[in-house]
């Protein structure tokens, strides 16, 4: 059976009025709602590093616009300077678009890789969802609560050297769809980001060390091919490991992945690839 077309689909107009709409409405929620959202920064740092993490800005390969990923490293920059420092309180809560702003040219955000409806297209401030997704992955390794997450395709450029998981996957657009998470601790947190040449690079911060580490497992791993697209499936989970013991305390499954892939399919290892059931 065909799939109906809605609004969005038939024409751009009606895809730039769904987006006014949906950032009208996040600013009467967020206008009505009790969250108390970080706003303090420090440059000093807090002496308990949770966890730190680093992702790649400029991705070179076959089909990839060199000029958009160095659009994407200026974004990140800018955006990454408006984070970096800030404070997470007990009881507070962080929100990418309340730190970072909108996004525009008068701000010196340039055009870079976004997605829309599965579709790889340019729009000003693209390359934000890379520096989401590093924060996700700083406070997946954290007792902290995340409160917003959306998914965009996991399987946007092929793996160059080895499978990570979660390094792809988080989706951002000012403002309504955004990352968030909440401070359910009793102490305090701190982001720091700072970018080289090419790689961005995070800290998550604490005032003092956690009782937890946690780690990141994906199982069964590989694609399916579904009529003439193909996608990437696994489960991923976390695990909570208690440091005094060194035992698995808890499991959870955080993704169950199912992302179109988005790369040169002959790109996709033939050992990988099974048939949908």
């Amino acid at each position: 059976m065909k799939r109906r077309k809605n609004f969005c689909d038939m024409n751009p107009f009606f895809y730039t009025l769904s987006t006014y709409k949906g950032i009208i409405t996040r600013d009467i929620q967020d206008l009505f709602n009790k969250e108390k959202f970080a706003r303090g920064k420090q440059e000093a740092q807090l002496p308990d590093p949770v966890y730190e993490y680093s992702s790649v800005m400029i991705k070179k390969g076959k089909g990839i616009d060199p000029k958009t990923q160095e659009n994407k490293a200026v974004n990140i920059r800018l955006a990454s300077d408006k984070i970096t420092g800030i404070l997470i309180r007990p009881g507070e809560s962080f929100s990418f678009w309340k730190t970072v702003g909108s996004v525009t040219k008068r701000k010196g955000y340039k055009s870079g890789r976004v997605i829309r409806q599965n579709k790889l297209i340019t729009g000003t401030g693209g390359g934000l969802c890379n520096l989401a997704n590093t924060i996700n992955n700083l406070i997946l390794h954290s007792p902290m609560e995340i409160t917003e997450f959306h998914q965009h395709s996991d399987a946007l450029a092929f793996d160059l050297d080895h499978r990570v998981p979660m390094a792809n996957g988080t989706s951002v657009s000012y403002n309504y769809i955004d990352y968030r998470f909440k401070n359910t601790t009793q102490q305090m947190f701190q982001l720091v980001l700072w970018c080289d040449d090419t790689t961005l690079y995070a800290q998550l911060r604490s005032e003092y060390e956690t009782a937890c580490r946690y780690e990141l497992v994906e199982e069964n791993h590989h694609f399916e091919k579904k009529g003439k697209r193909y996608y990437r499936v696994s489960k991923i989970y976390r695990n909570t490991i208690d440091k005094a013991t060194e035992k698995i305390i808890n499991k959870e499954l955080i993704w169950d992945n199912h992302s179109l892939v988005m790369f040169d399919y002959h790109l996709i290892p033939k050992e990988l690839i099974k048939e949908s059931v």
